[in-house]
C-alpha cells in the first residue's frame, strides 16, 4: 500500500512545525485539539475550561504540541499534495499517549511481550477537499515506515467500526486490514484495538 502518486509524506519536525500549523489552522474537526488529546494524562484542569476562551485554548494546545516536537516526544507524519500539507497521521511509543492506559476501556487488553516495543497510531486529519482518495493510506504507510527505521515492535491502533465520526480521526478497520493489522480485541462499543508487527 504505496502512497499514491500526488502525494508526498514528512514527518513532524521542527523544520515542518509550518506545516503542521498551516493544517491544523485550516477548518475542520481537529482545529481546537491539534493532536493533543492522547498526549495529556485526563481531561484540561477545570480552572483551564473555565478561564480560557476557546482561541486561548487552542493556542495553548499549538504551544503545547510545539514544545513536545522539539523535545522529540510528538510524532507524526504529514501527507502533502503539490506541497499542500493534507493530511496527517500520529504515532509514537506507548508512553507518550499516557491517556490510553488510563482509559477504562483499555484495561485489561493483553499486553505486548516485555521485550517488545509498543507504538501506538492515534489520529488522521485529512482536509475536507481530499478526504476518500487515499490520503489517510498514505499517512499509515509513512508511519509504518518511520516506525521500522525507529527499531519496530508491535503496532497497535484503534479504528472504528463506524462509517462516519470517529473514523475521520481513528482510521477504519478496511485500511488496517489491508496494511496486515489483526483484531486483538473489541474496545467500548465502537472501536477495535488492532495490532501488527513492524
Amino acid at each position: 500500500m504505496a502512497p499514491g502518486p500526488a502525494y508526498t509524506t514528512k514527518e513532524l519536525s521542527s523544520r515542518t512545525w509550518r506545516d503542521f500549523e498551516r493544517l491544523f489552522r485550516k477548518p475542520g474537526e481537529w482545529s481546537n485539539c491539534q493532536c493533543m488529546w492522547f498526549h495529556r494524562d485526563g481531561p484540561r484542569p477545570k480552572e483551564e475550561v473555565e478561564n480560557l476562551t476557546s482561541k486561548e485554548r487552542n493556542e495553548k494546545n499549538f504551544r503545547n504540541q510545539r514544545d513536545l516536537v522539539r523535545r522529540g516526544r510528538s510524532h507524526g507524519i504529514l501527507v502533502y499534495s503539490n506541497g499542500d500539507p493534507i493530511g496527517w497521521c500520529q504515532y509514537g511509543l506507548k508512553e507518550e499517549f499516557p491517556r490510553i492506559d488510563k482509559g477504562s476501556k483499555y484495561r485489561g487488553i493483553p499486553l505486548v511481550g516485555e521485550n517488545e516495543k509498543l507504538w501506538r497510531i492515534t489520529c488522521f486529519c485529512v482536509d475536507k477537499k481530499h478526504r476518500k482518495h487515499g490520503v489517510a493510506k498514505a499517512g499509515l504507510h509513512a508511519a509504518m515506515g518511520s516506525i521500522r527505521k525507529k527499531g519496530g515492535g508491535v503496532v497497535e491502533a484503534y479504528p472504528t467500526t463506524r462509517k462516519e465520526g470517529l473514523a475521520l480521526h481513528r482510521g477504519t478497520v478496511s485500511m488496517f486490514k489491508k496494511e496486515g493489522f489483526n483484531v486483538v480485541i473489541p474496545l467500548g462499543t465502537s472501536n477495535l484495538v488492532v495490532r501488527r508487527a513492524a
